[in-house]
């Protein structure tokens, strides 16, 4: 959700993935900046620890910036509707290990488009892309659908209990591999700072190259100034 114009967030989520092939445990530092109330640019510098079969150590993933563009807002009482152009340019900057949006050690450009309804009630968003990997042999089309759920009254100062589910839906076209994944979360917000802590695991998957994927836990906070 883009804030006020000139407004920061810095954000640190951690994954640890459980693959086939080993565990890996990733830790971006993320700051967010919206030079307009319609537009946000964010810089990931990520830290990745990793145990797999065919490499073990730790250093720098791939970094990542990412832009959107809100280009449609509607307004009603106390709700309101969006939706955002969103591209991920991802820099080559962390190990060849085979691991998708965290170490690829390959460019790669995402461009997708997200929309988002939310009010006092509930929240649902939805993402639409394709990761594009033109050195490598791991173009994605995915779709992501999510629903949030306010367990508290609306407050102020801010003071919110969330649950969250997510489904991941992703298909590897070159490797003609499919993933359906789904993720359970919960968060809280107090004022400008936020918890989140999630779990994802797979419902289906069908992978033609390379190990296939167990769960992933997440851990985060963000703080908005």
């Amino acid at each position: 959700m883009l804030l006020g114009a000139g407004s920061y967030t810095v954000r640190v989520i951690s994954e640890t993935r459980t693959i086939d092939a080993g565990t890996a445990v990733y830790v971006p530092l993320m700051l967010h900046y919206l030079p307009t109330a319609r537009t946000e640019i964010s810089v990931n510098i990520p830290y990745i620890n990793y145990n797999l079969d065919t490499a073990t150590g730790s250093g720098l993933a791939d970094m990542r910036i990412t832009g959107k563009y809100q280009f449609y807002r509607k307004d009603g009482k106390a709700k309101t509707f969006r939706m955002d152009a969103k591209t991920v340019q991802t820099l080559p900057t962390g190990e060849k290990l085979e691991l998708m949006d965290i170490s690829m050690g390959t460019y790669s450009g995402y461009y997708g488009v997200v929309a988002g309804y939310e009010s006092l009630k509930i929240g649902v968003t939805s993402e639409f892309g394709y990761n594009w990997m033109p050195d490598g042999t791991m173009d994605v089309l995915q779709f992501k659908a999510g629903v949030g759920l306010p367990l508290l009254e609306p407050q102020y100062p801010n003071n919110q209990l969330n649950l969250y589910f997510e489904t991941a839906t992703m298909w590897q076209t070159e490797r003609d591999s499919y993933q359906l994944l789904y993720a359970q979360g919960i968060q809280y917000a107090r004022k400008d700072v936020t918890f989140d802590l999630s779990y994802q695991l797979p419902v289906f998957q069908d992978i033609n190259i390379g190990p296939e994927f167990r769960r992933s836990v997440f851990i985060g906070a963000r703080y908005n100034f």
